[in-house]
């Protein structure tokens, strides 16, 4: 039995960065500089839009639409409709507006369920996107359990699509890393 590989980076499935979307990923209370980056890129690349997606992994994806949205439910059966995710939406909404007022350029907020890496890797696929923008994680966490948590990690291991990674934290040369 042939193993299963899957397509590989190439000229040939490149997205040209002019005329296709951008996707950023986004938390609550995010640094306005992931937001900044990916209006800066977009404007400078001819981008059209950015689709913000927030990955929310306390749900699960139970159907994907077309235009990137999903239809999500709680992991929690005994949660119907808590509402929760709503509100995190309408304060996701409120501080994506108050960052992107005045960069000019066109943006749409997703509100994704289930594996950050999966979810944002279905929008831009739905969107046809160029590429990703996320920040850095900026945790304590070190070695491998860093790398296997960093976001822009999986993205480049799980897509064909670059990905730019804004730093949020930095250390001083003579201080660690979070993987070191």
């Amino acid at each position: 039995m042939a193993t299963h590989v899957p397509p590989q980076p190439s000229p040939d499935r490149l997205t040209q960065f002019a005329s296709h979307p951008i996707v950023v990923g986004v938390q609550p209370a995010q640094p306005d500089l992931v937001a900044l980056t990916a209006a800066s890129l977009a404007r400078a690349s001819g981008a059209p839009a950015l689709y913000f997606g927030y990955v929310d992994t306390g749900r699960v994806t139970v159907e994907e639409f077309a235009d990137g949205t999903v239809k999500h439910q709680s992991m929690n059966p005994d949660v119907l409709d808590d509402g929760e995710w709503q509100r995190t939406a309408d304060r996701l909404t409120a501080q994506i507006a108050a960052v992107m007022d005045g960069q000019g350029v066109p943006w749409h907020l997703r509100y994704l369920a289930g594996r950050a890496d999966r979810a944002l890797t279905h929008l831009a696929r739905a969107v046809d996107a160029a590429a990703f923008v996320v920040g850095t994680h900026c945790g304590k966490r070190r070695g491998l359990d860093f790398l296997h948590r960093s976001l822009g990690v999986q993205l480049t291991h799980r897509q064909h699509r670059p990905v730019l990674v804004v730093p949020l934290q930095v250390v001083d040369w003579r201080g660690r890393a979070p993987w070191e």
